[in-house]
């Protein structure tokens, strides 16, 4: 594993100040920051992208899985509506971990349902900021563990 892709959905480009008794305080950049010390402390590069545009993700999507680089994915709100973004991650064999700041089972029903967990190697959801190191933790696991 060369690099781990971390690639982020609509309106969490306003994270930090949208519903931060939901998402929390934390910004996209201070994750950004806190992936970035850990890829490079274990010699991994890390392409952190975000975008309101679906098809930039499956674009995106497309591009790790075919080079068989790891995403950890917070699709946002195309969690639960992106068939096009499920078909990419399966279509690409893209290994993904999905990703959410809140427990989305614990807010509204349209949100339970996610697209991208049964094509996904594993989901975490509910510990804020911290999900993304989680996920991080998970890819390198993964990837160490498929390398012995």
């Amino acid at each position: 594993m060369r690099a781990v892709h971390c690639l982020n959905g609509p309106n969490l480009n306003l994270l930090g100040s949208r519903e931060p008794e939901l998402y929390g305080s934390a910004t996209l950049a201070s994750i950004q920051a806190r992936l970035a010390a850990a890829c490079e402390s274990r010699g991994l590069a890390l392409h952190f992208r975000q975008s309101n545009h679906e098809g930039d993700l499956i674009t995106w999507v497309q591009d790790a899985g075919l080079a068989g680089e790891p995403i950890i994915l917070n699709a946002g709100a195309y969690t639960h509506t992106s068939i096009a973004l499920r078909d990419a991650i399966k279509g690409a064999n893209a290994k993904v971990i999905e990703v959410h700041l809140s427990n989305i089972h614990a807010r509204e029903g349209f949100r339970h349902h996610s697209h991208i967990s049964p094509v996904a190697q594993g989901v975490i959801f509910g510990f804020g900021a911290l999900s993304y190191s989680l996920a991080l933790d998970a890819c390198i696991a993964l990837a160490t563990a498929s390398e012995s």
